[in-house]
């Protein structure tokens, strides 16, 4: 991929964090990535995190966690300081079967889209190497 990627992964389950990291790796190549346990640990990772100009950052983020839901997060996420902002993407990622949540994540603004566990590396690349789309 022709950008820097680094990947936050926000999720409450070990497991699904390595499993992520290794796809990322094996499949995408892409092998800076971070992971947090919670919605506040994402909050407290963002607010630390310092992002070169050429930097892109995806973050991957689980729905159903203890503390702060994905959901959650997305409502601290919109209080933070914008200044980086077009070099975040947020993608959702989750098994959640319920239609409320599918729903919320394709409504909410910083959402790109809804990816279901385990990670889809291969959906994941078209999305980040799509070309806008030219009106004719």
């Amino acid at each position: 991929m022709k950008h820097n990627y680094k990947i936050l992964i926000i999720d409450d389950n070990i497991i699904d964090q390595i499993v992520t990291k290794k796809l990322l790796k094996k499949n995408l190549n892409m092998t800076e990535s971070y992971a947090v346990s919670s919605g506040k640990d994402g909050i407290t990772w963002l607010e630390n995190f310092k992002m070169d100009l050429e930097d892109k950052l995806i973050i991957l983020l689980d729905i159903k966690m203890p503390e702060m839901d994905g959901f959650a997060f997305l409502e601290e996420f919109e209080k933070l300081d914008k200044k980086n902002s077009s070099q975040i993407m947020i993608f959702m990622l989750s098994s959640t079967l319920d239609p409320n949540d599918k729903t919320r994540a394709k409504n909410n603004v910083y959402v790109k889209t809804l990816l279901c566990k385990p990670l889809p590396t291969e959906e994941l690349y078209l999305l980040l190497t799509e070309q806008p789309k030219i009106d004719n």
